[in-house]
């Protein structure tokens, strides 16, 4: 059982090449297709996530892994819908920028800190819902106008900038509490060294 969410997430990694052949396959129903590889995407990430909290499953190396099929499935799809529609590459380099910062942000804390950011609020769970929201529609009616396109992608970026707001406040809140907490150890160590100073001081005065 424990093995079930690292192998769900190498599936899902192995679904990225998959969802590009088909996206770009000249087929009239082929967006049904793309859409089909991209639900079961979806659908595996919740159930490794499911898993791997329900039964105590959670590894270093699902860890790895998990991010890192959300974040190449989700890139891929947004290239893809980019290359058919260039008019959005602006979204795709907020997107980028975002998970560049959240992932400069976790390495820091947890080469300073060892420890990790919580796991995502409402917030970053609904920025990911709408964002597979807007994904979906954006493949299922590729007429769309830009003006629509556009309003439709700058809701789901606003909310993955909301998110990353909460990121950044929750990374600070951390590194504040852990100057504090190193701040009080050079206090306690320096009135230890102190009182041993003052009691040395007072044996070397005895007669």
């Amino acid at each position: 059982m424990k093995a079930i969410p690292n192998i769900l997430s190498i599936f899902r990694i192995c679904l990225v090449p998959v969802f590009i052949i088909v996206y770009f396959t000249d087929d009239r129903d082929i967006k049904y297709y793309a859409l089909l590889v991209y639900a079961i995407a979806g659908l595996s990430d919740f159930l490794d996530g499911y898993i791997a909290r329900r039964f105590d499953a959670q590894s270093k190396l699902g860890k790895l892994l998990d991010p890192l099929g959300d974040k190449l499935m989700t890139f891929t799809v947004m290239i893809c819908i980019t290359i058919t529609r260039p008019i959005l590459i602006w979204a795709v380099l907020i997107f980028f920028v975002k998970e560049a910062l959240m992932g400069i942000g976790g390495f820091i804390l947890h080469k300073k800190a060892r420890v990790e950011l919580p796991p995502a609020n409402a917030i970053g769970k609904a920025s990911t819902l709408v964002f597979f929201i807007v994904c979906v529609i954006l493949m299922l009616f590729r007429n769309l106008t830009d003006f629509i396109a556009i309003a439709l992608i700058s809701v789901a970026i606003c909310l993955t900038l909301v998110a990353l707001a909460v990121y950044i406040c929750s990374y600070v809140k951390i590194m504040k509490s852990l100057s504090m907490n190193r701040q009080d150890t050079v206090d306690r160590n320096g009135e230890i060294e102190c009182n041993q100073q003052s009691a040395q001081d007072a044996n070397e005065t005895l007669p």
